[in-house]
């Protein structure tokens, strides 16, 4: 390996990409020659490349030396390795010393850390959190012509300033808020305001971003009726930022009676309301287990497709009909069950975060087609139809591969539960920023509630051909999640399937392409 030709670009990707793998699964040792090599092809190899050798650090046990070469790449390197490396208490010990502020805050933001490795995170202190300067009797150094700027010395600098003094963020115990007519959070008495100016009450106004608040707030709004104990999620880092707990009365015009509004106050959750460390520790352990048992069963299930697929062309010698037949079979069983598998490895991404997302533009009926034509031999052995949207200029403002891994798993769980002759309708629907994907669900499906519906695991699934392996209820819970990964969402309704997702936007007024069908 040593040896390997590594002169070329992709010669010295392919090396770095091999080491990497043996050492971090223990077929080569992690000493200093390797650890050399890896480190001079380290500047030969493009950063994407060495961000997703640091994720396929998360699948396995790697060597303390080797995540150390990684957490002290770039920023983004270190970030990818930190976020999902698993390390005992002890080589955490050893490692934090070894990284910088930067470093440390990605390893603050996990929640299935032992005590003794956040106690070891505690002890460095507001020193990880506060800006520096540089005196003016110090000379400035001055990045040159073809000098690379490094953060980490920017990253330094602001570290000693924090050890000199400044106070640390202090969170916000409470504040006062009010609404419009509408929901939407129009003043409050505290800083930073636009952290919370904009969210809503209503539900309905956010389905891109999720909803602000829990079910008890947005019912109370709906009813004009006061509430107390609901719940208020606000994003970011800032002082206001995180879990609150909200109470609220409505307001009315005097002189018309009119509606106008809520005034509410808001406070910090007591100790005793909050379980969202423990079931983030929970899901997180929960499903980087899944996604390692997902990792040892697509080997074998692979290798098991490969072999029944050589039997039954007859790539290895002539097979009686009968071998044949059964390899045949063996063969769509394990393909059915490969899905399955990758189906549980994306669901187990995205309970731990670590779905990658990235951008792009989907037609929207060119991806239909392409998806009704892959699902064909489904709906022949249903004996069911896919009936497809009139063509229109749409699209949407999702990741071709996401849009149609989304969608072909709806379409397909739809259509594996049509009955013999049934025509399953679609039409697209737009909006402001947004494009609806309509289908009318088989008879079997129409009558149930979105409760039955994710509930309709494998043991009350149809035992038909074709069914989801995982179930139904799995099939539209993966499909909800997926969504919402995708700024989306999936709603269940009597009668009407609907996915929406972002548009592409075609003006400057922000009206997404498409419109009804």
């Amino acid at each position: 390996m040593l040896a390997a030709e590594a002169r070329s670009a992709l010669g010295a990707r392919a090396t770095y990409r091999q080491l990497v793998d043996l050492i971090a699964r223990g077929r080569a040792p992690a000493d200093d020659t390797l650890l050399t090599r890896l480190i001079q092809l380290r500047e030969r190899v493009p950063e994407a490349v060495r961000i997703a050798c640091a994720r396929g650090l998360a699948l396995v046990d790697a060597p303390l030396a080797l995540v150390t070469l990684f957490a002290t790449d770039t920023a983004e390197v270190a970030a990818a390795t930190l976020r999902a490396v698993r390390l005992d208490a002890a080589e955490w010990e050893t490692l934090l010393p070894r990284l910088g502020p930067v470093g440390r805050s990605v390893v603050r933001q996990r929640r299935d850390l032992p005590p003794s490795v956040e106690r070891a995170l505690d002890s460095f202190g507001g020193s990880d959190l506060r800006l520096s300067y540089t005196p003016a009797s110090a000379p400035v150094p001055i990045a040159g012509p073809g000098v690379r700027f490094d953060i980490a010395d920017l990253v330094e600098r602001i570290g000693a300033h924090q050890r000199k003094g400044g106070d640390p963020i202090r969170p916000l115990a409470s504040f006062q808020f009010e609404t419009d007519a509408a929901g939407v959070i129009r003043w409050l008495d505290a800083a930073p305001r636009g952290a919370v100016i904009g969210l809503t009450l209503d539900p309905r106004a956010g389905i891109w971003a999720g909803a602000a608040v829990d079910g008890v707030a947005s019912g109370a709004f709906r009813k004009r009726a006061p509430f107390a104990g609901a719940r208020l999620r606000v994003p970011g880092e800032s002082a206001i930022a995180g879990e609150w707990r909200i109470a609220g009365v409505p307001m009315f015009d005097q002189a018309t009676g009119g509606f106008t509004g809520m005034r509410g106050e808001a406070r910090r959750p007591r100790a005793d309301e909050r379980a969202e460390r423990g079931v983030e520790r929970d899901r997180a352990a929960g499903a980087e287990g899944l996604r390692r048992l997902v990792h040892e069963l697509r080997t074998p299930t692979s290798a098991i497709a490969g072999f029944s697929e050589l039997i039954e062309q007859q790539l290895l010698g002539p097979v009686a009909p009968t071998y044949r037949e059964r390899a045949g079979d063996i063969r769509r069983r394990v393909s059915d069950l490969i899905g399955a598998i990758e189906d549980l490895d994306l669901a187990a991404r995205i309970d731990g975060h670590a779905l990658e997302r990235r951008d792009g533009v989907t037609p929207a009926c060119a991806l239909l087609e392409q998806i009704a034509d892959d699902l064909a031999p489904l709906a022949a052995l249903r004996g069911a139809a896919l009936a497809l949207p009139a063509v229109r200029d749409a699209a949407w403002s999702v990741n071709p591969h996401d849009a149609e891994r989304l969608i072909a798993r709806l379409l397909s769980t739809a259509l594996s539960a049509a009955a013999p002759g049934e025509q399953l309708s679609m039409a697209l629907v737009g909006g402001v920023g947004t494009l609806a994907l309509a289908l009318v669900p088989p008879a079997a499906l129409a009558h149930r509630d979105e409760a039955s519906l994710y509930a309709l695991d494998d043991e009350d699934a149809s035992r038909d051909e074709g069914a989801p392996l995982l179930g139904v209820g799995f099939a539209f819970r993966l499909v909800r999640n997926l969504a919402a990964e995708m700024g989306g969402r999936f709603v269940i309704a009597p009668a009407l399937l609907t996915l929406l997702l972002p548009a592409v936007e075609d003006d400057a007024s922000g009206h997404a392409t498409g419109g009804a069908t």
